[in-house]
């Protein structure tokens, strides 16, 4: 029996670029997810927009450095 194969760029027939393709959409939607859940979690750890106060929270944080390291 001879398949009616047909040659394109990527060697793929139809049915293997499908299942390239769903693997590629599902990769692709897990990656943002992962990336949205990351940047919730590193703005819920410290927001990119200052207060009202400023980032009064980093005024002592080379001191605290310089205690832990020497």
């Amino acid at each position: 029996m001879m398949e009616n194969k047909r040659s394109t760029i990527t060697g793929l027939n139809a049915e293997e670029a499908r299942e390239y393709h769903s693997f590629f959409v599902t990769s692709t939607i897990g990656y943002i997810a992962i990336a949205i859940v990351a940047h919730f979690l590193v703005w819920q750890w410290r927001p990119w927009f200052p207060s009202v106060k400023g980032y009064a929270l980093l005024e002592g944080a080379a001191a605290s450095v310089t205690t832990l390291l020497g």
